[in-house]
């Protein structure tokens, strides 16, 4: 974590500024879209910190950084999401979790993980589905399985019960739950009704889910690491 944690300070403070200007979702522009994406490009320049040939090496932390690339994308969108973007930045972080799903991979499967995933997704589509109407009806719900299908990959691979769990493990955990919570934020604000202070939360929970899902990309080197010492 110390070794990694420098790395992460120009992430840090490209946050701070976005909290800082906290510029207006009424008016968006190009350089709100540039605010509102500098900390993901800073976790993209995190990983290829890394260097080229770890990411070549190492298809999870590749398709976390191509994740991180689409994510940026749909935030572009969703500060237009008024303008009638809100679609196309919906599809952009859909690719983002199939992305982020490949990376952590089906092993260990962990049904029982999935089950209770299934049921947390299934809860939310379930309060969500009255406030929907005409194409968000499928679409909701075919984003929702997405994201509850990353949440479910991100909670088997922590293996707590087996005592098998790394910090980069736990790290995508708990970055795949944040990930969950903002999103569901951002649709109870979207569809049902107003959510207090629903930009603080859903931003802060964000940038904090993609920052520990960017730190959980780094496991390959820690065991590379381990097995040379060893």
């Amino acid at each position: 974590v110390k070794s990694e944690g420098p790395k992460l300070v120009p992430f840090f403070k490209a946050t701070c500024v976005y909290f800082v200007l906290w510029l207006p979702t009424s008016s968006p522009s190009w350089f709100s879209a540039l605010i509102k994406c500098l900390p993901i490009f800073c976790l993209w320049v995190f990983l290829l910190a890394h260097g080229i040939n770890f990411l070549v090496a190492h298809r999870s932390a590749s398709r976390i950084l191509a994740g991180l690339i689409f994510s940026a994308v749909g935030d572009a969108f969703l500060i237009w999401q008024e303008q009638g973007y809100f679609i196309h930045g919906l599809l952009m972080f859909a690719i983002t979790h199939i992305l982020y799903s490949s990376a952590f991979g089906m092993k260990p499967l962990d049904l029982k993980a999935g089950l209770l995933m299934g049921l947390v997704s299934s809860s939310c589509y379930a309060f969500l589905y009255s406030y929907l109407s005409g194409p968000f009806t499928y679409l909701v719900a075919v984003y929702i399985a997405l994201i509850g299908f990353m949440g479910w990959r991100a909670v088997a691979g922590m293996q707590l019960c087996n005592d098998l769990w790394t910090w980069t493990k736990l790290s995508a955990c708990i970055g795949a739950m944040l990930f969950m919570v903002s999103d569901l934020t951002i649709a109870v604000n979207k569809f049902c009704f107003p959510v207090p202070y629903s930009r603080v939360i859903i931003m802060a929970t964000y940038y904090a889910a993609q920052m520990l899902i960017a730190l959980s990309a780094v496991e390959s080197r820690d065991e590379e690491d381990f097995r040379k010492r060893n």
